[in-house]
Protein backbone atom coordinates (compact mmCIF):
# COMPACT_ATOMS: atom_id res chain seq x y z
CA UNK A 1 0.00 0.00 0.00
CA UNK A 2 2.86 2.54 0.50
CA UNK A 3 4.53 1.81 -2.74
CA UNK A 4 1.48 2.37 -4.03
CA UNK A 5 1.28 5.78 -2.26
CA UNK A 6 4.69 6.72 -2.92
CA UNK A 7 4.18 5.88 -6.98
CA UNK A 8 0.83 7.74 -7.21
CA UNK A 9 2.68 10.64 -5.41
CA UNK A 10 5.96 10.63 -7.82
CA UNK A 11 3.69 10.67 -10.40
CA UNK A 12 1.75 13.81 -9.28
CA UNK A 13 5.11 15.08 -8.91
CA UNK A 14 6.53 14.31 -12.29
CA UNK A 15 3.23 15.43 -13.62
CA UNK A 16 3.47 18.92 -11.81
CA UNK A 17 6.78 19.64 -12.99
CA UNK A 18 6.24 19.00 -16.58
CA UNK A 19 3.11 21.32 -16.48
CA UNK A 20 5.39 24.04 -14.68
CA UNK A 21 8.10 23.58 -17.38
CA UNK A 22 5.44 23.84 -19.95
CA UNK A 23 4.11 26.95 -18.83
CA UNK A 24 7.60 28.37 -18.16
CA UNK A 25 8.38 27.56 -21.81
CA UNK A 26 5.50 28.95 -23.53
CA UNK A 27 6.17 32.66 -20.81
CA UNK A 28 9.77 32.62 -22.49
CA UNK A 29 8.43 31.86 -26.16
CA UNK A 30 6.18 34.60 -25.58
CA UNK A 31 8.42 37.16 -24.15
CA UNK A 32 10.78 36.42 -26.85
CA UNK A 33 8.08 37.39 -29.44
CA UNK A 34 7.31 39.92 -27.95
CA UNK A 35 10.92 41.28 -27.71
CA UNK A 36 11.65 40.49 -31.48
CA UNK A 37 8.36 41.62 -32.65
CA UNK A 38 7.39 44.64 -30.62
CA UNK A 39 4.15 46.52 -31.74
CA UNK A 40 3.95 43.78 -34.41
CA UNK A 41 3.23 41.27 -31.86
CA UNK A 42 -0.14 42.69 -30.48
CA UNK A 43 -0.76 43.47 -34.18
CA UNK A 44 -0.69 40.24 -35.15
CA UNK A 45 -3.11 39.10 -31.99
CA UNK A 46 -5.47 41.20 -32.39
CA UNK A 47 -5.80 40.25 -36.24
CA UNK A 48 -6.34 36.30 -35.05
CA UNK A 49 -8.52 34.49 -33.04
CA UNK A 50 -6.40 33.76 -30.40
CA UNK A 51 -2.66 34.70 -29.18
CA UNK A 52 -1.79 31.18 -29.92
CA UNK A 53 -2.50 31.38 -33.54
CA UNK A 54 -0.37 34.81 -33.73
CA UNK A 55 2.25 33.63 -32.13
CA UNK A 56 1.94 30.48 -34.49
CA UNK A 57 2.09 32.80 -37.34
CA UNK A 58 5.23 34.69 -35.85
CA UNK A 59 6.84 31.53 -35.32
CA UNK A 60 6.52 30.85 -39.03
CA UNK A 61 7.15 34.10 -40.45
CA UNK A 62 10.88 33.94 -38.59
CA UNK A 63 11.46 30.26 -39.98
CA UNK A 64 10.48 31.74 -43.42
CA UNK A 65 13.02 34.85 -42.34
CA UNK A 66 15.55 32.29 -41.42
CA UNK A 67 15.54 30.39 -45.09
CA UNK A 68 15.67 33.90 -47.01
CA UNK A 69 19.49 35.08 -47.89
CA UNK A 70 19.12 38.45 -45.90
CA UNK A 71 22.72 40.19 -46.26
CA UNK A 72 23.80 43.73 -45.30
CA UNK A 73 24.91 46.43 -48.32
CA UNK A 74 27.89 46.50 -49.05
CA UNK A 75 29.71 49.83 -48.29
CA UNK A 76 29.81 51.67 -52.08
CA UNK A 77 25.82 50.03 -51.78
CA UNK A 78 25.42 51.98 -48.56
CA UNK A 79 27.09 55.12 -49.77
CA UNK A 80 25.21 55.50 -53.20
CA UNK A 81 21.94 54.45 -51.81
CA UNK A 82 22.11 57.36 -49.13
CA UNK A 83 23.23 59.56 -52.06
CA UNK A 84 20.20 58.28 -53.69
CA UNK A 85 17.64 59.88 -50.89
CA UNK A 86 19.89 63.27 -50.46
CA UNK A 87 18.39 63.72 -53.75
CA UNK A 88 15.04 62.47 -53.48
CA UNK A 89 14.67 64.60 -50.09
CA UNK A 90 15.81 68.00 -51.91
CA UNK A 91 13.48 66.93 -54.50
CA UNK A 92 10.49 66.83 -52.47
CA UNK A 93 10.53 71.14 -52.21
CA UNK A 94 9.41 71.33 -55.89
CA UNK A 95 7.40 68.18 -56.32
CA UNK A 96 6.52 66.12 -52.68
CA UNK A 97 4.46 63.92 -54.58
CA UNK A 98 6.61 62.51 -57.05
CA UNK A 99 9.36 62.34 -54.64
CA UNK A 100 7.00 60.30 -52.09
CA UNK A 101 7.10 57.61 -54.86
CA UNK A 102 10.67 58.31 -55.23
CA UNK A 103 11.38 56.94 -51.32
CA UNK A 104 8.74 54.06 -51.96
CA UNK A 105 11.11 52.69 -55.35
CA UNK A 106 14.01 53.66 -53.28
CA UNK A 107 13.44 51.47 -49.89
CA UNK A 108 12.15 48.34 -52.41
CA UNK A 109 15.00 48.54 -54.49
CA UNK A 110 17.02 48.22 -50.88
CA UNK A 111 15.07 45.85 -49.65
CA UNK A 112 15.80 43.66 -52.47
CA UNK A 113 19.26 44.25 -52.50
CA UNK A 114 19.37 43.05 -48.84
CA UNK A 115 17.53 39.83 -50.45
CA UNK A 116 13.99 40.43 -49.12
CA UNK A 117 11.37 39.22 -51.70
CA UNK A 118 9.40 42.30 -53.07
CA UNK A 119 6.33 40.86 -54.34
CA UNK A 120 2.96 41.50 -52.43
CA UNK A 121 2.90 44.31 -49.86
CA UNK A 122 1.76 41.85 -47.18
CA UNK A 123 4.21 39.45 -47.74
CA UNK A 124 6.73 42.22 -47.58
CA UNK A 125 5.61 43.51 -44.05
CA UNK A 126 5.42 39.88 -42.82
CA UNK A 127 9.26 39.27 -43.76
CA UNK A 128 10.27 42.59 -42.78
CA UNK A 129 8.24 41.90 -39.30
CA UNK A 130 10.94 39.65 -38.47
CA UNK A 131 14.20 42.22 -37.64
CA UNK A 132 11.97 45.39 -38.20
CA UNK A 133 8.95 45.00 -36.44
CA UNK A 134 9.88 48.42 -34.42
CA UNK A 135 9.18 50.37 -37.57
CA UNK A 136 7.01 48.36 -39.54
CA UNK A 137 4.11 50.09 -39.08
CA UNK A 138 5.62 53.47 -40.11
CA UNK A 139 5.96 51.65 -43.48
CA UNK A 140 2.11 50.76 -43.25
CA UNK A 141 1.58 54.72 -42.60
CA UNK A 142 3.90 55.38 -45.60
CA UNK A 143 2.32 52.94 -48.08
CA UNK A 144 -1.21 54.47 -46.83
CA UNK A 145 -0.82 57.85 -47.67
CA UNK A 146 1.38 57.61 -50.98
CA UNK A 147 -2.27 55.21 -51.90
CA UNK A 148 -3.55 58.64 -50.71
CA UNK A 149 -1.26 60.48 -53.19
CA UNK A 150 -2.48 58.39 -55.96
CA UNK A 151 -5.91 59.16 -55.37
CA UNK A 152 -4.96 63.03 -55.00
CA UNK A 153 -6.27 62.89 -51.59
CA UNK A 154 -2.85 63.33 -49.32
CA UNK A 155 -1.81 67.25 -48.21
CA UNK A 156 1.79 68.00 -48.70
CA UNK A 157 1.75 67.83 -44.84
CA UNK A 158 0.73 64.05 -45.71
CA UNK A 159 3.30 63.43 -47.92
CA UNK A 160 5.81 64.62 -45.77
CA UNK A 161 5.44 62.39 -43.02
CA UNK A 162 5.22 59.96 -45.81
CA UNK A 163 8.97 60.44 -46.25
CA UNK A 164 9.14 60.31 -42.76
CA UNK A 165 8.26 56.78 -42.44
CA UNK A 166 9.83 56.03 -45.52
CA UNK A 167 13.22 57.36 -44.13
CA UNK A 168 12.65 55.64 -40.63
CA UNK A 169 12.94 51.65 -42.74
CA UNK A 170 15.52 53.37 -45.49
CA UNK A 171 18.19 53.95 -42.80
CA UNK A 172 17.78 50.18 -41.22
CA UNK A 173 18.07 48.66 -44.00
CA UNK A 174 20.73 50.61 -44.80
CA UNK A 175 22.43 50.15 -41.54
CA UNK A 176 21.47 46.36 -40.94
CA UNK A 177 20.23 46.84 -37.73
CA UNK A 178 17.20 44.31 -36.28
CA UNK A 179 14.37 46.61 -36.13
CA UNK A 180 15.81 48.97 -33.05
CA UNK A 181 13.75 52.16 -32.34
CA UNK A 182 14.82 55.03 -33.86
CA UNK A 183 15.62 58.03 -31.64
CA UNK A 184 12.93 60.73 -32.71
CA UNK A 185 13.97 64.40 -33.87
CA UNK A 186 16.36 63.38 -37.14
CA UNK A 187 14.72 62.55 -40.24
CA UNK A 188 15.56 65.80 -41.85
CA UNK A 189 12.99 65.67 -44.07
CA UNK A 190 12.51 69.03 -45.92
CA UNK A 191 9.54 71.23 -45.61
CA UNK A 192 7.91 72.39 -48.99
CA UNK A 193 8.17 75.93 -47.77
CA UNK A 194 11.18 77.31 -49.41
CA UNK A 195 12.00 79.50 -46.58
CA UNK A 196 12.04 77.07 -44.12
CA UNK A 197 15.39 75.18 -43.68
CA UNK A 198 15.31 72.16 -46.03
CA UNK A 199 17.61 68.88 -45.34
CA UNK A 200 19.07 70.23 -42.12
CA UNK A 201 16.01 70.77 -40.48
CA UNK A 202 15.72 68.53 -37.55
CA UNK A 203 11.82 67.28 -36.89
CA UNK A 204 10.30 65.74 -33.91
CA UNK A 205 7.13 64.28 -33.14
CA UNK A 206 4.87 66.16 -29.90
CA UNK A 207 2.10 64.87 -28.42
CA UNK A 208 -1.08 66.40 -29.95
CA UNK A 209 -2.89 69.17 -27.47
CA UNK A 210 -6.12 68.82 -29.00
CA UNK A 211 -6.69 65.44 -28.68
CA UNK A 212 -4.23 64.42 -25.65
CA UNK A 213 -3.13 61.29 -28.11
CA UNK A 214 -0.72 61.15 -30.96
CA UNK A 215 1.83 62.80 -32.06
CA UNK A 216 2.88 66.35 -34.56
CA UNK A 217 5.52 67.57 -36.56
CA UNK A 218 7.49 70.47 -34.91
CA UNK A 219 9.73 72.32 -37.82
CA UNK A 220 12.52 74.36 -36.27
CA UNK A 221 13.23 77.00 -38.80
CA UNK A 222 16.99 78.03 -39.19
CA UNK A 223 17.73 81.66 -38.81
CA UNK A 224 20.03 81.02 -41.66
CA UNK A 225 17.32 80.17 -43.66
CA UNK A 226 14.41 82.39 -42.93
CA UNK A 227 17.09 86.10 -43.00
CA UNK A 228 16.81 87.48 -45.73
CA UNK A 229 20.05 88.77 -47.79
Amino acid sequence: MTVTWVAIVVAAVVAVAAIGYFVMQKQQRRQRLQERFGPEYERTVREHDSRREAEQELLEREQRHAELNIQPLAPEARAAYSKKWLEVQERFVDAPTAAVTEADHLVTAVMAERGYPTEGFEQQVADLSVAHGATLDRYRKAQDISRRAGREEASTEDLRQAMVHYRALFEELLEDTTGAARSEGRDGVPTADPEVATDRTPLREEPDGDTGAGTRPVEHTSPRNTQRG
